[in-house]
């Protein structure tokens, strides 16, 4: 007698959201079981992998390993883009604004938009814009990426308490897609996903960012945060929950000690790139079984991990 595992009946759905125009489009979300249930029910889309792309040279922030695999397009993020989807198969490629940050290079939100403008330009897979978490600086460069991006279906994020209002509405006014984020918590994602309802936001046009610890710095509190954002989508039927989430991983693994220190600063931890890449790809991995349904990761190894594991799982 074969081994039939128990089921659970859920009475909630992950709404779809699709990023981008055309054949490249990516329609995300859509499942209507725990992720990887497919013995439960239906997942019609499997999850995704963005890989990064910052708008500035990361020479002086990255490990040699994490540089690698770009040290020729470093310096040109519309390059940088394009070696991510023709080399390393990228089918969502995710704009990191760092030099937008007021408190390092600041750079005039104009200047900025035009960098993400040539990176939507030289692709054909979506984009999502991801801002530098100050409100004022992402109100000025995310309102003009919506507008010099009009129609595209960009994703612009990070889309707050504070700045909802301002951002929300050009993403209304330019058929862009918001990135609800908050400080992983259930409620204030619940809370920010009302608000902007309340604005005119579609549940269409609508992803939630629940913030992202990475590995050993916060990675079970965003897991439990994460997972209880989708029981309650799937098992309490909560209408405002019921979205698709993406996870920055990248961002959160990649700046921590242990992904950077040489192997002459530690030679107890091993080969730093395998390292590096294997916690990226642990992180990725947990939070898509927590219910991620997009990572965005960094290193081509790492992504082909993940990618493996996907495809396994589904």
């Amino acid at each position: 007698m074969t081994f039939q595992p128990s089921k659970q009946v859920y009475s909630g759905k992950i709404r779809e959201v699709t990023l981008g125009i055309g054949d490249k489009a990516v329609t995300i979300g859509g499942k209507g079981v725990f992720s990887f249930h497919s013995f439960e029910g239906s997942i019609p889309n499997p999850p995704r992998i963005a890989m990064e792309v910052w708008d500035k040279d990361p020479s002086e922030d990255w490990s040699a390993a994490a540089k690698a695999p770009f040290s020729d397009v470093l310096s040109d993020p519309a390059a940088w883009a394009r070696k991510c989807v023709d080399a390393y198969g990228a089918e969502i490629i995710v704009v990191q604004t760092k030099s937008a940050d007021p408190n390092g290079d600041n750079r005039a939100a104009a200047e900025v938009a035009a960098t993400v403008k040539k990176v939507v330009d030289a692709v054909d897979v979506p984009v999502i814009v991801w801002g530098v978490a100050n409100h004022e600086k992402d109100v000025d460069v995310l309102k003009q990426v919506a507008e010099n991006c009009s129609g595209k279906r960009a994703a612009l994020c990070p889309v707050e308490e504070g700045d909802y209002k301002q951002i929300g509405a050009a993403c209304l006014g330019y058929k862009q897609v918001a990135v609800a984020s908050s400080p992983i918590d259930v409620n204030l994602a619940k809370q920010l996903n009302i608000l902007l309802g309340n604005l005119g936001v579609s549940q269409d046009d609508l992803i939630i960012d629940p913030t992202t610890g990475g590995l050993g710095y916060g990675l079970e509190y965003t897991y439990s945060v994460m997972e209880r954002i989708v029981q309650a989508a799937l098992t309490q039927e909560d209408d405002k929950l019921q979205q698709p989430i993406i996870a920055n991983v990248a961002n959160e693994t990649w700046k921590c000690k242990e992904s950077n220190l040489s192997a002459e600063d530690a030679p107890e931890l091993g080969d730093p790139t395998k390292r590096g890449v294997l916690m990226e790809a642990i992180t990725a991995v947990d939070l898509l079984i927590a219910g991620a349904d997009v990572v965005v990761m960094r290193h081509p190894e790492a992504v082909k991990l993940v990618k493996k594991y996907i495809a396994k799982m589904m």
